[in-house]
């Protein structure tokens, strides 16, 4: 199947690893230019150099306001067009309702919800054209998670943020679309084995509740983004699709 993705530039967000740095290496294999952005920038001018000349970077914190128009009009300016982004920002502090301080939801609000609608409004407003964006979420926009308050509080109201947006930015012909992983085998997910007696064992355990019995690989998440932000997928919008093997048990 051709995926149309020849010639497209897309910014990917938190870029320099992980879910990221999966989904570029996909979009790049498809004939596709991308603009990497984090603020690690040893890992993005690394993760630049073993993509090639079809990509570029900038280190840069998302969580700071004028961020994302000025990365966004830097993937332009790179590449002379912007047709798209993979948007995945940090994630909130762990604790409980109760216990998390006004500080802690303020930031997650910033850091969750208002980054990533920067972002989509940066995209939108360099692109030339109908753009297509995917925005990673978390298995707290279906349910709630033991002890993450304030992810269960900010992605289930920003995946319905994001259906608004998929509804207004239809017409135009441009597509929004949520992601939601499981458990992916991630450096993060090594970092947290790693310390265990056994890894391979912790790492079995995690993948356990899924339909599938297993952990995700980081190129399967990649290739279903980059299928989403494709010619391909041309009707497909105002959804959340899990990438989770069967884990999230939910309509």
């Amino acid at each position: 199947m051709d995926l149309g993705l020849t010639g497209k530039v897309f910014l990917v967000t938190a870029a320099s690893g992980g879910l990221g740095r999966a989904t570029a290496e996909q979009l790049v294999a498809e004939g596709a230019r991308v603009f990497l952005v984090a603020r690690t920038e040893d890992k993005l001018a690394s993760a630049a150099r073993e993509l090639g000349e079809n990509a570029r970077y900038l280190a840069a914190d998302l969580s700071e306001p004028a961020t994302a128009e000025r990365v966004a009009a830097a993937a332009k300016e790179a590449f002379g067009r912007l047709d798209g982004a993979l948007v995945s920002v940090g994630g909130p502090p762990r604790g409980s309702v109760l216990g998390v301080t006004d500080e802690q939801w303020t930031g997650a609000f910033e850091g969750v919800f208002l980054a990533a609608i920067r972002v989509a409004r940066a995209v939108v407003a360099a692109a030339d054209n109908p753009v297509a964006m995917a925005f990673v979420l978390s298995s707290s926009a279906r349910r709630p998670l033991d002890d993450m308050a304030p992810s269960n509080g900010m992605r289930p109201g920003l995946g319905m943020v994001l259906l608004q947006l998929s509804a207004e930015l239809g017409p135009q012909g441009s597509r929004v679309v949520g992601l939601i992983p499981g458990t992916v085998h991630t450096d993060r997910i090594d970092s947290l084995i790693s310390g265990t007696p056994n890894p391979e064992a912790a790492l079995a355990a995690m993948g356990s509740s899924s339909a599938l019995g297993r952990v995700g690989r980081p190129e399967e998440f990649g290739k279903v983004a980059a299928f989403l932000l494709s010619d391909a997928a041309s009707y497909v919008t105002g959804t959340m699709v899990g990438i989770d093997g069967g884990s999230i048990r939910v309509l």
